[in-house]
């Protein structure tokens, strides 16, 4: 992989073209203090640092000193941003030291306010903002990116962004974050990677309205238009960066599924909310029906939401039980569907448009005889109540959804009933873990979206474990970059579910969390990445090749933090 601004590598170093303040303003290059002797004489840096040369351990303990000293998330949020726009090596080192503390700030939850208020924090650009009225320069502007050698592309246009809604330009801090998230936890470089926003206006009258808004002031091209310039951004990507990964994110529902339908077997393309957060939360039920020890093929599941997130869910299931024997309609039949009407069944005519709805319809006849709370579109409350289901999962940003009537009512027909309210950023969550433990006495199997601390609940102290497709996507990624897939295909992110289920360190003791812990993040990537990459040369879209040497390719793809030392080019 090439690095930008640099001839080549050397055993001994990298040799580099800049002089001076222009290595001292390239993240990727820049050592701040920690430049040794040689390199400040070698590369026109006398002068322009303080004499002491710091070691890395030195720069750490200053940098986490002063990351200290901020009084709220925002600001935390915004230094480590700086940091990342400054020093990228010591940035990673960082988080690194401090993952469990600091990927909640550059990630989920803070990453939405910092979203929210994107137009008023932003400091310094970082990969690219495509405007509709720019659309007949998308080539030239991806030719403008930093390094040519572009792995991993993470695009949205900022319509969905988390429970948050449309957040217009804002949403660039979510493909940043996914992206130092790609690099954190499985070691893809961070200048092979970039993060795109598609600016096509926003229907957030606030952000209209603000003087500071950094996008275009337009309402959202919709149709055709929509289509068409979104036609001419994956073209142009398929040209200039043939060999990368198109990730998208946070697009709308009525948007998302379409893309990814219309452009998965042209290039090398996944939807996070769609397939991510699908094979994430089939690996968490999967470690919590073993500890139930009630196979996912024989539970019933009851899903709040109906948005991408709750798509993918449902179809990976699916898939999982359909690997287990059943049939496509057997497993459909296990789940109920819940969006903002109530129940999803075929007697309602407002399913025609929504092909994801209509395949998991119940049929119109299926409340016949049902006890009711009240006349009108069945509830949630009544669908607990009748189907008596083993899982309940959330992913309406609907807090407070999961009330206690709801709860216990689930609780007084399972013995470990399983709940996941993963709707994100925390203050959209459907239920808070201690209240599901007090509800239903200790017996839930418990995970979220966002970070909860650990719940005490009589003499047990309870993990919670975080549903977050971080424990997915990066592991993805790094699978089919090592096995060179041409294609990434549902039967990759099952084989990645399978993968990441199986290091549950519930499955040895069943008061320790559904999903492992972000400081073992790496461990989890590398499996997901070995098991990805299987399946795809299984699937017939990565050539073949021994284990080892798949281990081995992704081990050399890991990038560790570290200076190098440069070399005048």
């Amino acid at each position: 992989m090439s690095l930008p601004q640099t001839s080549h590598t050397e055993s001994d170093g990298q040799r580099v073209a800049l002089r001076g303040h222009q290595i001292l303003d390239t993240p990727m290059l820049n050592k701040g203090s920690a430049f040794s002797e040689e390199e400040r004489r070698e590369l026109g840096l006398l002068g322009l640092l303080p004499p002491h040369i710091a070691t890395m351990d030195e720069q750490l303990e200053r940098t986490y000193a002063n990351y200290c000293q901020k009084t709220d998330d925002l600001e935390r949020y915004v230094f480590l941003t700086g940091l990342q726009d400054r020093n990228e090596v010591l940035f990673y080192r960082l988080l690194h030291a401090h993952i469990a503390e600091m990927t909640p700030i550059i990630y989920t939850p803070i990453v939405g306010a910092a979203s929210q208020h994107y137009s008023h924090i932003y400091r310094r650009p970082r990969g690219l903002y495509i405007a509709y009225p720019d659309a007949a320069h998308i080539e030239q502007m991806l030719r403008n990116a930093p390094n040519p050698d572009v792995r991993v592309i993470v695009v949205t246009d900022g319509e969905r962004i988390l429970g948050l809604g449309d957040l217009g330009i804002g949403g660039m801090g979510i493909p940043i974050g996914k992206l130092s998230l790609y690099t954190l936890c499985a070691g893809i470089h961070p200048a092979t990677t970039l993060p795109i926003t598609l600016d096509v206006g926003t229907n957030n009258r606030e952000l209209l309205d603000d003087p500071l808004y950094l996008g275009w002031r337009h309402e959202r091209m919709r149709g055709s238009a929509y289509q068409a310039f979104i036609e001419a951004f994956v073209a142009a990507v398929m040209r200039v960066f043939p060999n990368a990964i198109l990730q998208w994110e946070d697009f709308a529902k009525q948007n998302a599924a379409t893309l990814l339908e219309r452009y998965r077997d042209r290039l090398c393309t996944f939807n996070d909310d769609i397939q991510g957060t699908g094979a994430v939360t089939l690996a968490g039920l999967m470690a919590a029906t073993d500890v139930a020890d009630v196979p996912l093929r024989e539970q019933l599941i009851v899903m709040l939401g109906a948005g991408s997130s709750v798509h993918g869910i449902c179809d990976q299931i699916v898939a999982a039980m359909c690997a287990d024997g059943a049939t496509p309609e057997e497993a459909r039949a296990a789940i109920w569907l819940v969006d903002s009407r109530g129940l999803v069944h075929a007697g309602r005519n407002d399913l025609g448009d929504e092909p994801f709805k209509v395949a998991y319809a119940r049929p119109a006849g299926c409340t016949d005889g049902w006890e009711r709370t009240a006349p009108g579109p069945v509830t949630l409350a009544d669908i607990v109540h009748n189907v008596r289901p083993g899982i309940l999962v959330g992913a309406a940003a609907q807090p407070g959804a999961f009330d206690e009537a709801l709860v216990r009512e689930m609780a007084s027909h399972v013995d470990r009933p399983i709940i996941f309210p993963i709707s994100n950023p925390t203050s959209k969550s459907e239920a808070v873990p201690a209240d599901l433990l007090s509800w239903t006495d200790g017996r839930a199997l418990i995970a979220t979206g966002s970070p909860y601390a650990p719940v005490v609940f009589g003499d047990r102290t309870v993990t919670i474990g975080q549903c977050n497709n971080v424990f997915i996507f990066p592991g993805v990624g790094l699978g089919v970059l090592a096995s060179g897939a041409r294609r990434v295909t549902d039967g990759m992110f099952v084989a990645a579910a399978r993968a990441l289920s199986a290091l549950s360190p519930a499955r040895i003791d069943p008061a320790a969390s559904l999903y492992p812990t972000l400081e073992d993040v790496r461990i989890a990537s590398r499996h997901v990445a070995l098991a990805v990459g299987a399946e795809a040369q299984r699937a017939g879209v990565a050539d073949p090749c021994e284990p080892e040497e798949l281990a081995r390719r992704i081990d050399e793809l890991m990038w560790e933090p570290h200076y190098t030392r440069l070399l005048p080019a």
